[in-house]
């Protein structure tokens, strides 16, 4: 079974926009399903696209698929059955030996900066980066599903 070990933090707008990074990949994405159990995502770039289908959040662990699908096929799920969608621009980034991928989102979402790291278990230990603020992990608004339903410029800040 695929699973993955993941955690999120907001970032420090201020260190973030003083940080020399690589250029980022432009993503869409869509939700076929969006259930509080399961999701199904198709994502593309401009040059790949993924399935995805993940189970319920048990602490910072689901279960996870991912199949890479041809970019053609993609788009027309994404275009034709996603019930909701976003785009954002992800930077990877590594920091003492691991990967962050920081997604600045873009639309309904801009503004919003958020940064995650896949781990091998709940708790492995990792240095956090001085751009990294507060953890999310476990706040479900900031989940992509969710972002999709309930973006970022309604929220009440």
């Amino acid at each position: 079974m695929g699973k993955e070990i993941e955690r999120k933090f907001l970032l420090n707008h201020t260190e973030w926009l003083k940080l020399d990074k690589p250029a980022g990949k432009h993503f869409r994405q869509g939700y076929i399903l969006t259930d509080p159990n399961k999701t199904i995502r198709v994502r593309i770039t401009e040059t790949q696209a993924w399935l995805t289908i993940k189970g319920i959040s048990i602490g910072a662990s689901r279960s996870e698929f991912e199949y890479e699908i041809p970019l053609e096929e993609a788009t027309e799920l994404l275009d034709n059955f996603s019930e909701s969608k976003l785009a954002k621009i992800r930077h990877e980034i590594t920091h003492q030996g691991k990967l962050w991928e920081v997604d600045v989102f873009l639309g309904e979402n801009d503004g919003l900066i958020v940064a995650e790291i896949e781990l091998e278990s709940e708790d492995e230990q990792f240095d956090l980066p001085h751009w990294v603020a507060e953890e999310v992990t476990h706040d479900k608004k900031y989940y992509n599903s969710n972002l999709t339903m309930y973006p970022y410029k309604d929220w009440k800040v």
